[in-house]
This record gives C-alpha cells, structure tokens and sequence, in this order.
C-alpha cells in the first residue's frame, strides 16, 4: 500500500472548506442524496438489531448523531459515515448490547491508527484486493436481490431501474430517479384505493372497515344525491371526483359529500372542492357536508371553505345531513 498511498499516524489537519453559492448548487443534489442514503442505511442496520437483540432504538437520536458526524469529519478530511449493518451484527455477535461497543470500536480504531499505522504500508494490494473482493461479494445481496424480482411488476421495474442506473451512471442519478418512481407509484396506488361512490335512493348503514352495522337503509330524499369519499382526498382523486359528479345526468337540488373516511385533504382538494360548491350555488344546488374529521375540518376552517358554504352545511354525520337536506327541500 506504501507504493501509491502516502500513510501517516498522525491525525489530519482542520481545514474549514471555502463555500460559495456555484459550489452550494453544485453540492446540493449529491449531498441530499446521501443524506437519504446514509440515513436509510443507519436506521436499517439499527432496525436489524432491534430484531437480534429484541431491543428498540431512538431514530431521532441515530439521525442527529450521524448528522453531527457528517458535519464534522469533513473539516479533518473525512468522508460521510453511516450506521453499517456488518459492524453492527459483527459486535452483536461477540456479545455487545449497548452504544458502549461502538465506542470501543472507536477508540481500537484511533489506537490502530496512532500506533501501527506505518505497519499498514506493508499490507500488499493483492492482500487488499482480495478483501475488497470479498466485501463487496457479501455487499451485492444477489439472494435478496433475486427475492426481490418475486414481487410485483411496479416494484420490480423501479428496482432494475435504478440498479441500472447505478451501473451505467452514478448512484447520485439513481437514487434521484428511484425515488421519484418510488414516489410516482405510491401516489398511482393510492389513487387506486380511493373510491367515490355515488347514492340515489338509499344508504346501507357500515361502519369505517365496510361492515354492515344496521339493516335499517337511509332513505335519501328526491332530488338529492349522496356522494361518498372513501380515502385521502388530494390532487390525485380530485378529478376522478369532479368527473363523478359531472356524469349524473339529472341536476340534483342537495349535494350531500360523506367524508367520514378522508383522512386528509390537500390544498387542491380543497381547491376543487370550493370550485365544485361555487358551481353547485350558481346551478342552485344545496351542498352538504357530512361526517367531516377533526383534522380535515381544522384544514377547511382555516382555508376560508366554511364561510362559503356556512356552519350549518357541515354535519357530523350523515342522519343530521339528511335532516338539513329535507328541511331545505320543504322550505
């Protein structure tokens, strides 16, 4: 190794880097994306312990350690650190159980380096590279990467991409474009989930999971019509939501929106649904809503929608909605 690397035992030099906006951008991607990487890896190995020893970690407190580090090393030469599942399992295995194995290790490491350093120059690159060689077998993970094309097609076409990418760029342009299928196929899924229903003459009572609970139905007054909202209301139902309305052929005179099931709600959702309300008064149709949850009226409240559609529109469930709707349309 002492051929073609110059080895020193001596700690490097504090050298505070010079930054300026050209290197900032520059810098900016790659450090988000190994921030990502790093704090993926840390809290994996961290989980994998938990299942060894059956003991649970502080994922707060892994992140800030290690974002603390990675501030720090830099400034003596060093490169970002992470949390690695060898070393992990290697210390679990001869018989460390606490954040006290860690700095052992530590402390060893800055022994071996202050002391038999310059035996390291006689360490022979064949001798290295076998080693290298050897980690990076253990590293691949081919089982589980073979395990992993078992499962569905998105998930396995997200994966080959971005191992793709990985070979043929760099990880930094993988990791970006993983993430954003990643992203892109979790929004498509849960889109899928949300359904809009559509009630004309009566309701069958059920609870959050489905269940029928009643076999009593709710009658729905005439000229009214029941929509139900079952998931997250954000930019990618919004649409589907307005297509379902715009299909009834007949023009209601009360719009009930059941949103017992909307977890949350989005700034376009809630953009859609003033747009719908302001349609809706202009064709003079009533519009109700019922069932609202805490978090999705605090987010409505504060967005200005009540003062559209009024405090006495907003019911907490669907008896009272159809009581409003009827008295309206005896009025």
């Amino acid at each position: 190794i002492g051929d073609r690397f110059m080895i020193k035992a001596e700690l490097p030099g504090m050298n505070v880097p010079e930054l300026n906006w050209e290197s900032i951008k520059q810098l900016m991607a790659p450090a988000i994306t190994i921030a990502i990487l790093g704090a993926i890896e840390s809290l994996l190995s961290a989980t994998v312990a938990d299942g060894v020893i059956g003991d649970h970690h502080d994922s707060n407190q892994e992140l800030v350690g290690q974002g603390i580090a990675n501030i720090l090393s830099p400034i003596f030469g060093g490169i970002p650190a992470t949390g690695a599942i060898a070393r992990t399992m290697t210390n679990i295995n001869n018989g460390g159980r606490t954040p006290v194995a860690g700095i052992v290790h530590a402390v060893v490491l800055l022994l071996i380096f202050l002391l038999l350093m310059p035996l390291a120059q006689y360490i022979p690159m064949a001798c290295l590279a076998g080693v290298l060689v050897i980690v990076s077998y253990n590293m691949s993970g081919w089982r589980t990467f073979r395990e992993l094309l078992r499962n569905p097609k998105s998930d396995v076409a997200v994966l080959l991409i971005t191992f793709f990418l990985t070979v043929i760029f760099d990880l930094t342009v993988a990791i970006e474009f993983g993430l954003v299928l990643a992203c892109l196929l979790f929004i498509k899924r849960v889109m899928e989930t949300t359904e809009v229903n559509l009630f004309k003459d009566e309701i069958i009572p059920t609870d959050a999971d489905g269940t029928v609970i009643s076999e009593e139905h709710l009658h729905i007054p005439d000229h009214t019509e029941v929509y139900e909202i079952n998931g997250p209301y954000f930019f990618g139902i919004a649409n589907r939501f307005e297509e379902v309305v715009l299909q009834t052929k007949e023009q209601p005179k009360v719009r009930i929106i059941r949103m017992r099931k909307v977890p949350f709600i989005d700034s376009t959702g809630i953009h859609n649904l003033t747009n719908l309300c302001e349609m809706s008064h202009r064709e003079g149709v009533h519009i109700i809503l019922s069932g609202v949850n805490p978090k999705v009226h605090e987010v409505l409240k504060k967005s200005g929608f009540y003062e559209l559609l009024g405090k006495k529109n907003i019911c907490d469930n669907i008896h009272t909605a159809l009581e409003v709707a009827r008295h309206y349309l005896n009025r």
